[in-house]
């Protein structure tokens, strides 16, 4: 016969624990929620061919990302070319979010270059994931590109005065794209190219991000133009949205109601 003080016992102890981990549960998804590395897109770039096993382009392939692995990710970028010029041309470009460097950076890059695998044997590519862009192309990448941009947005449309909000955020995202090419926003030695803060917009805190790719800017005027322009595609992308983003390989912004980026 059992002693029902024990079975209670028991009973609360098991209801403990399932509180216990069900708290766990949410903390754990609230976190892959806010600092996901989630896969976002990917881009064939079919008009330049493919390569074969074995050979040469394959070769320097490999070769620049051996080296690229190798290195310390310290600024979050990188840029490597190869045999300029020749049918073997292999040119790199990664560039991470701004919160991620060094192994967050590295271990980004190595998904990105995992996930080429979505265009099997194709000589160009784009992948497109939270904290960072690979592009591997048989061309030396030497402008601002806007033909890859993309969208996203959150499908929740905000309460209250969505004019009003849409007006508000795009103010802040000006005031960062102003802020990310400021001529004392240095990161080792070069312009940063790239600003996050959190705004009070109504009641509630908005998190947003800007971020030009560093190689192609030699001068902020082009980073400039190029958050401008993302920017005016904001009622494209996220008219009353509750968050929103627009990506591609020049420039890129993000904002939404939660923290998304390491403080």
């Amino acid at each position: 016969m059992h002693n029902s003080y024990s079975l209670s016992k028991r009973l609360v102890l098991v209801l403990f624990l399932a509180v216990v981990a069900t708290q766990l549960f949410l903390i754990r998804n609230v976190s892959s929620l806010n600092l996901t590395n989630a896969y976002l897109h990917h881009k064939c770039l079919i008009s330049q061919g493919k390569y074969k096993p074995g050979s040469q382009y394959e070769k320097n392939l490999n070769s620049h990302i051996d080296l690229i692995i190798n290195s310390t990710f310290r600024n979050g970028f990188g840029h490597m070319t190869t045999a300029m010029g020749s049918p073997n041309m292999v040119n790199i470009i990664f560039q991470c979010r701004g919160d991620s460097y060094q192994s967050k950076c590295r271990s980004c890059f190595a998904a990105g270059i995992s996930g080429e695998m979505r265009c099997p044997r194709n000589k160009g590519g784009i992948i497109w994931f939270d904290q960072c862009f690979v592009e591997i192309t048989a061309i030396e990448v030497m402008e601002v590109n806007y033909d890859n941009n993309f969208y996203m947005h959150n499908p929740n449309k905000v309460m209250g005065d969505a004019k009003s909000f849409n007006k508000e955020t795009m103010a802040f995202l000006e005031q960062l794209a102003l802020e990310a090419t400021r001529k004392d926003n240095m990161e080792d030695g070069m312009m940063a190219l790239y600003s996050a803060r959190e705004k009070m917009v109504g009641t509630k805190k908005l998190y947003a991000m800007v971020q030009c790719t560093r190689d192609v800017f030699m001068f902020k005027t082009m980073c400039k133009e190029c958050l401008e322009r993302i920017i005016s595609q904001y009622p494209k992308c996220c008219d009353g949205k509750q968050g929103g983003r627009v990506l591609g390989t020049s420039c890129n912004f993000r904002y939404e109601f939660y923290p998304f980026l390491r403080t």
